[in-house]
């Protein structure tokens, strides 16, 4: 498809614009703000605007460095905007209904299906962006209906981090981590030394879903079938854990910053959390280790991918996609991903920086593999229906955990609640 088949004045669904932004103000509890974009001047210079959800770099960080950078070899000035990125959606599809959206939009990648069914977006086959050395996986949270929006800026996910000392005192040898089986095994070596296995986040929001995912899927669950045999046997080991003590009650109120603050006391063998403890982790005291988190009958389970998209949202003059596309080419590029992930602690999306990342860090190695067999949370073309899947989820989640259902029960009536029975 060449430029010239893009619309020129694409018009605005306002009706799905609106859907939209009820979705993500019911899951995100966005309130509604009004947009002051600016998308000025045509190609061939002039100025273009960039919106990021990453207002802890300022104007002196090497990020904004980068954009600006960019924006110069791309022959035009830059100018940002950095939202929290609860507000970020809500903005762009303000924005998007006045036709007045940036012209580079990097956006948390569950939020790219909300954006892409709502119209605002364009696809990589429409603005011609190369996304051909991006991990496949790590793509596929930006496909709605096999088209592509976007690409990453790069990734997170979850991994085991373990004490090694609490598990030198338990006998613990952490080679023979490989399944459900040997961590619970495991667990049940480190309570009779009078310390505690392992704690996470099951808190009733989508971060307690974003946790208990690795294990839903570790145990061959799918997300269209929350009342599966094998979705019971996940939450069944979670459950289990609880009231064996392996894990503490906490859990249930747990964030993953709180659930972090449990592990950094030096009293757990595990702790469920992400690449961006890997600082805290460095200041805990004690020496750490990580791990995948394991499938039920062992390898490595599928995580849920976190991080950015770079998008390229509707123009009214679409004589700027060109520009864009230098800008969107020039954050991803494999020269400037090293320094940007690292710098956000994100593991790359593509193979040869991720090579790169391991080889200068090899820390980086397990996250390396928890990225390389992680899954987007709205893959599967799940799109805009996995918030209602997920509250659901969660819910399941609380109920199995408080005992106030069994996991059977809980996933069955989350499955109904989530079909529309």
């Amino acid at each position: 498809m060449n430029r010239s088949t893009l619309p020129g004045k694409r018009r605005y669904p306002r009706r799905l614009i609106a859907v939209s932004l009820s979705v993500v103000a019911a899951v995100g509890g966005i309130a509604s703000c009004s947009a002051s974009p600016t998308s000025s001047s045509s190609a061939g210079g002039g100025t273009y605007t960039v919106w990021d959800p990453y207002p802890q770099f300022d104007k002196t960080s090497d990020w904004a460095k980068l954009i600006d950078s960019c924006g110069s070899r791309a022959g035009v000035t830059i100018k940002r905007t950095a939202f929290d990125t609860s507000d970020l959606t809500n903005k762009e599809l303000l924005a998007a209904q006045q036709g007045n959206s940036p012209d580079v939009l990097i956006v948390d990648n569950p939020v790219v299906s909300t954006l892409a069914e709502a119209g605002v977006l364009t696809t990589t086959a429409e603005n011609k962006l190369d996304t051909s050395s991006v991990e496949p996986n790590l793509l596929a949270a930006g496909t709605t209906s096999g088209k592509v929006y976007g690409t990453p800026i790069g990734a997170n996910t979850l991994a085991l981090y373990y004490n090694k000392q609490v598990l030198t005192k338990a006998g613990v040898d952490i080679a023979s981590v490989k399944d459900w089986n040997s961590l619970t095994a495991a667990l049940t070596k480190v309570k009779k030394t009078g310390k505690k296995g392992i704690t996470f986040s099951a808190i009733g929001t989508e971060e307690g879903s974003f946790q208990f995912l690795p294990w839903f899927w570790g145990s061959g669950a799918q997300l269209t079938d929350l009342g599966s045999s094998d979705a019971a046997s996940a939450l069944s080991l979670w459950t289990g854990w609880v009231k064996k003590g392996y894990a503490p009650n906490s859990v249930i109120n747990n964030t993953q910053t709180t659930s972090w603050q449990e592990f950094a006391t030096g009293d757990f063998a595990f702790a469920e959390n992400g690449t961006w403890q890997l600082a805290n982790a460095e200041k805990a005291g004690f020496e750490y280790g990580t791990i995948a988190v394991p499938a039920r009958n062992g390898g490595t389970a599928a995580a849920p991918t976190g991080g950015e998209f770079v998008t390229v949202p509707v123009q009214k003059d679409d004589a700027r996609y060109a520009t864009s596309d230098k800008l969107v080419s020039c954050l991803t590029s494999a020269e400037n991903s090293y320094t940007t992930d690292t710098t956000l602690s994100y593991i790359a999306p593509t193979k040869t920086v991720q090579d790169k990342q391991v080889a200068a860090d090899p820390k980086l190695k397990t996250w390396v593999q928890a990225v390389r067999a992680a899954k987007g949370r709205t893959s599967d073309n799940l799109g805009t229906k996995y918030p209602k899947i997920s509250e659901q989820l969660w819910g399941a989640v609380q109920s199995s955990l408080t005992g106030s259902k069994t996991p059977e029960a809980a996933l069955s009536a989350a499955q109904s609640a989530a079909s529309g029975n």
